[in-house]
């Protein structure tokens, strides 16, 4: 079992950037592919972007490309999600997720899922 523990939402005027931050515990997380979705209200779980195992490879929904990056520090058992220039459609929570396969965009390829942080994006 892999627990994850999402931190660093909050509310940001559109144009601003959060950092969020997923501490994982339970188990090593290195092999783990790691994960980001959001959930805005009344609307499905997206994918925002993933990381492998080592971080040299990413990839992202065009939705965020360009403005949000993924980066681990597998030592620390963190996953990062910076997020620039910030836009009133990004508001959701996000979640971090782990995935014990390769990378991958689906939702149900993912494993373990954290709580959520609120980010909030105001006009």
């Amino acid at each position: 079992q892999v627990q994850l523990v999402e931190s660093g939402g909050g509310l940001v005027q559109a144009g601003g950037s959060l950092k969020l931050a997923c501490v994982g515990s339970g188990r090593r997380f290195s092999p783990y592919t790691m994960g980001w979705f959001r959930q805005a209200p009344g609307k499905e779980r997206e994918f925002v972007g993933a990381s492998n195992w080592s971080g040299t490879s990413t990839y992202y929904a065009d939705s965020v490309k360009g403005r949000f990056t993924i980066s681990r520090d597998n030592a620390k058992n963190t996953v990062y999600l910076q997020m620039n220039s910030l836009k009133p459609e990004d508001t959701a929570v996000y979640y971090c997720a782990a995935d014990r396969g390769p990378l991958r965009i689906g939702l149900y390829d993912y494993d373990y899922w954290g709580q959520g942080t609120q980010v909030t994006v105001s006009s």
